[in-house]
């Protein structure tokens, strides 16, 4: 009974009224989300859009199916208990969850009071077991301290004897004089008073240094007169080494290093006395003609020395290369001194010979001697800028096959990755004429003004350039010639100058990488200007007038810049009455503008060169920008002349155009003949300076671009003039305008076999230009009423204009009444368009202003 009651009472918890049957629970779209991944599900009931109007729609689609509603309806009760009994066994089993839980924690707190208890004890086993390792290890300390202390005593007890001993020993054989058996008890001496420096404060310890000390004293004094009496006296020239003195300089090794320093430096001094009173500077072979003599005695000299005293010196003393150091430190300030008093006997020849010489006799010593000693005694890093003669006497190691003296070689040269690196003997002498490099500078100087004269001399000479065969390439000497089979060549005079350069450079090098290189950077710079404008401005054709105003304009280089006088040339082209090159002319230029070319790369290499060279401290300040610009410049000049020929050849066939009654044109037939005759001397010019700039691509398409950008104006001015204009003389100038930008396009290739495809920015300019001629055309054209409705005077004006601003947006009114001209209105009959140019105009910019706004 009891159990049919709690059953009952079951139900009635899981019942609901059907007034709450309505309610559902609806879960956000996440939570639906995650029940669908957990339990995964394909019953209508549990979808969340559950209707269940449509599911008991599916279930009886027709009334046929009604006859089984009873079956159904038990499957649905049966369902309902079925849930029911579930939900029911999951609450259950949710009771006992919390207990559960409670008495896990419970035993969780146990398990770790226990554990605590266990570490506790553990800890304290531990702090016992290290205090009885402490109490046994207690003793064994004790017993390592005292055996420290007695070694140390003991060691001190026989260093004490050896040191008493030792004294008495070194003050008997002192003064026997018996340097060979005091060496050895010294030294140990020495080593045993290291031991008692922190026992100086005990008298008897302080009694004995100070003996020692007086014992080296004493040594220091003897050993010094015995060096004295044995060089100094009458016999000291002939004196043979001896057993006593190569003992005392084992000794001297060990006593202060000060006695070595002063018994060499008087050994020195006393070698070197001779040489300082056999080239005082009031004697013939002081002067530089005869400094090989200096550089002679030091050799014999040495020799001899080591010879006779070569066994007595300990090795590590470097006696000779000691001598040999001073010789150069007196030798340089003797130098110094006598090239002040009589600079003015130095010439460029004897100053070389004297360097020469120099860097031969430091190349010997580099290589006899290490320097060590040069970097003992050195307080300052060694000064080696005066000559940096390396191995390689070639700076640029280039080979012989580039026609570019500054152009790098993948030879034999180059393939050392790394310099030598310079000896501490190399200007150790000759960096005394460093000062008077000046003299080397100058004469370069007066070598490049003769060999400019002989530039322009065989320019004067050669009354028209000739014309090589095609295997010649630059040639060293001869007339200047101009072009080859293969394009134009290079004027020879412009390889002679930069190999010139080149020596120049590789000299300097030897000589000096310091202020001297800027002087040589300066000369250079002066020259390259001298070239660019005596040489190869002056050997362009002079044509008309021109020829006064350039020598005006060459003669002068003093107070105006080059550059300016380039320009003013440029301007110069512009004007007077000039008639058409000849094609030697042509080829004359286009070889001067090679030349410059070849000249600019490789001024911008002799630059490079020049801060490779150079001490880094100085790279800065070598700048030959404006020598490259005046190269620039020459080309320019070059292009425009050639340009201003072309332009000439067409001037007669557009001043034909101008003339032609275009009213009376009745009917449009082929292109005009001014068109042919453009096309004519187009064909006849281009091909001629394409052949000759064929290694110049870059400077032909210039001169393409710079003639389109100079006759495609001049065309529309000449266009301009063809007025009054019908509408079939407008289509017909459209037809030979359309003609002329064709052969424009292709001008580039006219007249070669090849036909390449010109260069956009070519082609760009040759559109933009000749669409312009066209539009203006059309313009001319147009007719206003094209509806035939009628329209007043001021709509066909504003159509016009309208029509105008569409086709030429960047025109001014200054083009309108041009147009205006060529249609044949004029005067007082164009104010009505200009009105109402200029208020549309005005409508315009305020329509972009509040555009921006």
């Amino acid at each position: 009974m009891t159990t049919a009651v709690m059953a009952a009472a079951d139900d009635d918890d899981y019942f609901v009224d059907e007034e709450d049957a309505i309610k559902f629970i609806t879960f956000p779209e996440e939570v639906e989300k995650a029940i669908e991944q957990v339990l995964p599900s394909t019953d209508p009931l549990d979808q969340p859009d559950f209707n269940e109007i449509d599911y008991i729609n599916s279930m009886f689609p027709t009334e046929q199916s009604l006859s089984n509603i009873d079956e159904v309806v038990n499957n649905m009760q049966m369902k309902i208990q079925s849930i029911d009994d579930e939900i029911r066994s999951v609450v259950r089993g949710q009771s006992n969850v919390g207990q559960d839980g409670r008495t896990s924690l419970e035993e969780a707190q146990r398990v770790i009071r226990q554990l605590f208890v266990h570490i506790k004890d553990i800890k304290w086993k531990a702090e016992q077991s290290e205090e009885v390792v402490r109490e046994i290890t207690r003793d064994i300390k004790q017993l390592d301290t005292a055996k420290r202390n007695l070694t140390a005593a003991i060691t001190t007890l026989n260093h004490l004897h050896m040191l008493t001993g030792g004294v008495d020993s070194l003050q008997a054989l002192t003064e026997k004089r018996q340097y060979g058996e005091i060496v050895m008890p010294l030294q140990g001496i020495m080593n045993v008073m290291e031991h008692f420096n922190n026992y100086m404060d005990i008298p008897q310890i302080r009694d004995l240094a100070d003996q020692v000390k007086q014992i080296q004293v004493q040594l220091a004094q003897q050993i010094t007169n015995d060096f004295h009496d044995a060089f100094s006296g009458p016999n000291a020239k002939h004196s043979a080494p001896s057993r006593q003195l190569a003992d005392a300089c084992r000794i001297v090794s060990i006593l202060d290093p000060k006695v070595k320093r002063e018994l060499l430096r008087w050994f020195i001094s006393l070698q070197l006395n001779e040489y300082q009173h056999l080239f005082q500077e009031n004697q013939d072979t002081a002067w530089l003609d005869k400094i090989d003599k200096r550089y002679a005695w030091l050799k014999r000299h040495l020799l001899e020395l080591e010879e006779r005293l070569g066994s007595m010196f300990p090795s590590s003393w470097e006696v000779s290369e000691r001598i040999t150091v001073e010789f150069c430190n007196i030798t340089k300030a003797e130098l110094t001194k006598l090239m002040a008093k009589r600079t003015s006997e130095l010439d460029v020849k004897l100053l070389l010979y004297a360097i020469q010489r120099t860097a031969n006799f430091e190349s010997l010593l580099a290589r006899r001697f290490t320097g060590t000693t040069l970097q003992e005694n050195s307080d300052t890093p060694q000064q080696v800028s005066s000559f940096q003669a390396s191995l390689n006497t070639n700076p640029f190691e280039d080979g012989s096959d580039s026609t570019n003296p500054f152009e790098a070689d993948s030879g034999e040269e180059s393939k050392e990755e790394q310099k030598p690196k310079p000896s501490p003997f190399q200007g150790l002498i000759g960096s005394c004429f460093d000062a008077y490099l000046y003299i080397y500078i100058e004469s370069l100087d007066r070598n490049l003004a003769d060999l400019m004269e002989r530039f322009i001399q065989d320019l004067k000479a050669s009354q028209t350039l000739q014309r090589p065969s095609a295997s010649s390439n630059l040639p060293s000497s001869g007339a200047d010639s101009d072009t080859t089979a293969g394009g134009a060549a290079v004027l020879p005079s412009c390889a002679d100058l930069f190999v010139f350069y080149r020596k120049c450079l590789v000299q300097c090098t030897q000589l000096s990488t310091g202020q001297p290189m800027l002087g040589l950077a300066r000369t250079f710079q002066k020259y390259l200007r001298e070239y660019a404008l005596r040489v190869l401005q002056n050997s362009l054709p002079k044509v008309g007038g021109t020829a006064a105003s350039l020598g005006s304009i060459t003669r002068d280089l003093s107070t105006v810049s080059i550059i300016q006088n380039l320009q003013t040339f440029q301007s110069l082209l512009k004007e007077g009455d000039v008639t058409r090159y000849s094609p030697e002319e042509q080829a004359r230029v286009c070889c001067i503008l090679t030349t410059a070319e070849y000249c600019l790369e490789t001024t911008q290499q002799l630059e490079e060169k020049l801060k490779e060279k150079v001490d880094p401290a100085l790279a800065d300040k070598i700048n030959l920008s404006q020598e490259q610009d005046i190269f620039h410049n020459v080309i320019s000049n070059c292009i425009q002349l050639l340009v201003q020929d072309l332009e000439l050849s067409c001037e007669p066939a557009l001043t034909a155009m101008s003339k032609i009654q275009w009213s009376n044109i009745e009917t449009v037939g082929d292109q005009s003949s001014y068109v042919t005759a453009i096309t004519s001397h187009l064909k006849q010019t281009v091909p001629v300076v394409r052949n000759e700039l064929v290694s110049s691509r870059k400077y032909f398409t210039q001169f393409c671009v710079k003639f389109a950008n100079s006759f495609i104006p001049k065309f529309i001015q000449h266009l301009y003039k063809c007025r009054p204009l019908s509408t079939v003389g407008a289509e017909q100038l459209l037809l030979d305008s359309h003609s002329l930008k064709t052969v424009l396009l292709d001008l580039p290739s006219i007249g070669s076999q090849v036909n390449r495809k010109a260069p956009a920015s070519y082609t760009k300019v040759v559109v933009k230009g000749m669409t312009k001629a066209e539009m203006v055309l059309k313009v001319v054209m147009y007719q206003t009423n094209q509806t035939n409705q009628p329209m007043s005077h001021t709509e066909n004006v504003r159509t016009f204009v309208e029509q105008f601003r569409k086709l030429l947006p960047d025109s001014e009114l200054q083009d309108l009444q041009r147009v205006l001209e060529m249609k044949g209105i004029r005067g007082k009959d164009q104010s009505h368009y200009v009105d109402m140019f200029r208020n549309l105009s005005a409508a315009s910019s305020r329509n972009v202003n509040a555009t921006i706004t």
